[in-house]
């Protein structure tokens, strides 16, 4: 599904990401951890162009796609969930929804029914402002306008920072359920350890814009997370 080889990241002339290699089969779940500032949002950009330029190589279902634009990759299935969720505010529900239908590839713009029974209170809120929403809520918006494109790649960066506990609970179970339910495949940046312990196939823990260790979920020891991410 993802072969990243060699992969060097930059903005302006500076690279944030240094010589990255690793790979995501399809179906699995992989976490990406690490502390502050190491480069992990870069790279979840840039498996969307959002940064200055990439060298290296970066396939996704076999196919380059180091030299396409943001668009381009959104409609080959690559689902994005920034930190900071960037739904659009003025909006409604319905109307952020209906936004991500406009990457399917397959042209259809009907809101997928799934999304409102993993998030009930969508359903209710269809016609009232995204900015008017909770932030748990606005995640959850954000959640379900990535999955109206019906993505072959969901990509969450930090999907519970900031975020109410019942609400962390409820969507650490939807991509629980998306994984292992639907089979999709996720790359997640995540800094519950334990939660990504239970969870991952395999993930890796990045410093300076390299991956210094990667393994199983099951490796995932207190011991390494101390180690490699307690400041």
């Amino acid at each position: 599904m993802i072969e990243a080889r060699g992969l060097y990241s930059y903005y302006g002339k500076s690279p944030v990401l240094q010589n990255l290699t690793f790979t995501l089969q399809k179906g699995e779940l992989m976490s990406v951890l690490g502390r502050n500032g190491v480069g992990k949002t870069t790279l979840m950009r840039s498996f969307l162009g959002l940064t200055d330029r990439l060298e290296g190589s970066l396939c996704f279902g076999g196919a380059e796609i180091a030299g396409l634009r943001t668009a381009d990759r959104a409609r080959l299935g690559i689902g994005y969930i920034p930190q900071g969720r960037e739904i659009i505010p003025r909006f409604t529900v319905r109307e952020n929804i209906v936004m991500g239908t406009y990457a399917r590839r397959d042209g259809r713009r009907d809101m997928p029914e799934f999304v409102f029974e993993l998030f009930p209170i969508l359903k209710d809120f269809l016609d009232r402002r995204g900015g008017d929403l909770s932030g748990g809520q606005q995640q959850q918006l954000a959640i379900a306008r990535a999955l109206a494109m019906d993505p072959q790649l969901l990509i969450l960066d930090e999907p519970t920072e900031g975020i109410q506990p019942n609400i962390v609970q409820q969507i650490h179970d939807v991509i629980l359920r998306l994984n292992r339910e639907f089979g999709l495949t996720i790359l997640l940046v995540e800094q519950n350890v334990p939660f990504a312990r239970r969870v991952s196939d395999r993930f890796i823990v990045m410093d300076k814009g390299r991956i210094v260790i990667a393994g199983t979920g099951a490796e995932l020891t207190d011991a390494l997370a101390e180690k490699h991410l307690t400041f």
